[in-house]
């Protein structure tokens, strides 16, 4: 009989996680999930949608790679990039001035831009699965705000020093990350398990006080180092040279892998708790996972970026309405889209005002506040 009952609840979790997506008339629905229809999501719908964001988002950096101070075309880019690879530094000392500002400035802050945007996108999906809350984001756990204070030390004592070849400052970003993080789960699991109200509400007050302390530290800085302090509030992407944008992608790529293996967990995740436990599901552990994994992500992202708001909270929205609420396509879908976003986004920061350059945060919250608005006034009963 317990033999029975185990295949059972396998049998039943199964069935609940591959067909996720439910009739559009259906009552009962986690709240942060969209009606999308009733089918069911196919390998070959996987498959096609996820070659078709790929193929878009390719078409996309080739866009952004064109503009800047000084435009470069499409056949300008190919032979650039066909001489770097053929004839390595040669060829690049050959390709001339367009062949520097495509190679060492330009396509890495676009890649950059790109592991951005994904990383914020999949951690938004990730957390408002967790804490069944459409309004989640990445920076809702307080780790921006100890990223932040961190910086902002860096700032005021002047660290210039590099390691791993990353700057002093994006270090000095990671750790306050990592102290948040820290802080926040030691609050959340003062009774042995991790509440998620408690975690919601320990990274609320931890925001309040790091935003206080950020606020005090800016305000005891030289003027030249608090107008660089606001520009890294406000978000900006000054891409590392080759070496750290490589363990940057590792360490990213690790994170999102781990954070896709919950798919199927966080389809059941977002059903209760209870529900879940039911089908066989370690809340427990997931839950542990998808927070780690979220706020070191999180963590990294905001040290060498700073402050980039909307991307965690729209893009898994326009998704969900899109794509289905199923999290083996959503998580995906929405960085290669969260990806693309921000590639766009930061070329228009970098272009619209030349040579003035727009903090990449304005063009994202612009861009996003519209769409949050649409959101709640049109939307106002799936998102209570």
């Amino acid at each position: 009989m317990g033999l029975m009952a185990g295949q059972t609840r396998s049998e039943e979790r199964k069935a609940v996680a591959t067909a996720f997506v439910a009739p559009a008339g259906e009552a009962a629905r986690p709240s942060c999930v969209a009606p999308v229809g009733s089918s069911r999501l196919s390998p070959l719908r996987w498959l096609l949608t996820l070659s078709a964001l790929a193929a878009a988002a390719v078409l996309v950096l080739l866009i952004c790679l064109q503009f800047g101070a000084e435009r470069i075309g499409l056949a300008e880019e190919i032979r650039i990039v066909s001489l770097a690879i053929g004839a390595g530094p040669a060829g690049l000392e050959s390709a001339g001035a367009s062949g520097v500002i495509l190679l060492q400035v330009r396509l890495p802050r676009v890649l950059l831009a790109f592991m951005v945007g994904g990383c914020l996108a999949a951690v938004g999906v990730g957390l408002q699965a967790l804490f069944r809350n459409p309004l989640a984001d990445p920076y809702v756990l307080g780790i921006s705000s100890g990223a932040a204070l961190g910086a902002g030390l860096a700032i005021l004592f002047g660290l210039t020093g590099t390691a791993l070849a990353f700057s002093a400052l994006s270090l000095c970003a990671m750790a306050g990350g990592l102290l948040s993080v820290l802080v926040v789960y030691r609050i959340a699991t003062a009774y042995g398990y991790l509440p998620i109200h408690t975690l919601l509400l320990a990274g609320v007050i931890l925001n309040a006080v790091f935003s206080a302390l950020v606020m005090f530290v800016t305000s005891i800085m030289e003027p030249n180092r608090s107008f660089g302090m606001m520009s890294w509030l406000m978000g900006t992407l000054t891409a590392p040279d080759y070496p750290a944008m490589l363990v940057l992608a590792a360490y990213l790529l690790t994170g999102l892998l781990v954070l896709f293996r919950q798919a199927a967990s966080l389809n059941l995740l977002t059903l209760g708790e209870e529900s879940a436990r039911a089908l066989g599901v370690e809340v427990e552990a997931v839950k542990q996972t998808v927070f780690f994994t979220s706020a070191l992500l999180t963590g990294a992202v905001v040290s060498v970026s700073g402050m980039i708001g909307f991307v965690g909270m729209v893009i898994p929205h326009a998704l969900r309405l899109l794509a289905g609420a199923d999290h083996r396509l959503l998580l995906p879908a929405s960085a290669l889209v969260g990806g693309m976003y921000l590639m766009a986004a930061d070329t228009i920061a970098r272009t619209l005002l030349a040579p003035t350059e727009i903090p990449v945060g304005v063009v994202t919250a612009l861009a996003g506040g519209p769409f949050f608005i649409y959101l709640l006034t049109l939307r106002k009963g799936r998102l209570a």
